[in-house]
């Protein structure tokens, strides 16, 4: 798929972009797309403003359709024609992007932000009180996703941590910093406990049965190193 591709696929999916994304996180898409433009000819800048415009849709849900085909694009080693996006093409979604009267986030999609943090809080979890050491007094320093539960407070995903040692597991914590756990914790939790297409299993579940250099490796083509 090359950059013209996704444009084309952004441009079609708009309103259900701005349906799943908060106004902060649709304000970061629009800066990317910018950024975008700004990049001109020079594919470097364009790599790194198709990152921008991919770590803006992280948030998305990995059930939409979307997020599975952005999952697919890779920038990365493709030849300049690929990487350069169409100046008509650009101006278009920008000007769709700028023109339309957005709405605030509406019921149906806070309904659907509601189902996925409900079930990535499903998964078993760990209490505060439960961390030892360093990551007992500074959790989000240790490299740590934190869910917040309405009922049960702070929680924290039991893959995070060595089943014997209760510590942090060094690959988890380098992984959730790749993937701004402490920006976005829901995205990085659902990315770690969703499906993924290079391990063909939840990442969640592979920790300590595949090597950690797999593992990294499907997080650093998710987040653009190598990838977009």
């Amino acid at each position: 798929m090359t950059t013209d591709d996704l444009l084309e696929l952004l441009r079609r999916h708009l309103p259900e972009i701005r349906a799943s994304l908060t106004a902060a996180q649709f304000s970061g898409f629009q800066d990317g797309v910018l950024r975008l433009r700004a990049a001109g000819d020079d594919t470097r800048a364009v790599r790194g403003a198709l990152r921008e415009v991919r770590l803006a849709l992280l948030p998305l849900p990995r059930e939409m359709e979307l997020r599975r085909k952005l999952d697919q694009f890779r920038s990365g080693g493709a030849a300049p024609s690929a990487v350069l996006p169409d100046a008509d093409r650009l101006a278009e979604l920008i000007r769709l992007l700028e023109s339309v009267d957005w709405p605030a986030l509406d019921p149906v999609s806070t309904e659907i932000a509601r189902a996925v943090q409900q079930r990535l809080l499903t998964a078993p979890a760990r209490g505060p009180e439960q961390l030892t050491g360093a990551a007992a007094e500074d959790p989000a320093g240790a490299g740590l996703i934190r869910l917040s539960d309405p009922e049960r407070g702070d929680r924290y995903p039991d893959f995070q941590f060595d089943p014997d040692t209760g510590e942090p597991r060094p690959v988890v914590q380098r992984i959730n910093r790749m993937l701004l756990s402490d920006q976005d914790p829901w995205g990085a939790a659902d990315w770690w406990l969703g499906g993924n297409t290079w391990l063909r299993d939840a990442p969640a579940a592979l920790v300590g049965r595949v090597p950690d250099a797999r593992l990294t490796e499907a997080a650093a083509a998710l987040m653009g190193e190598g990838g977009w």
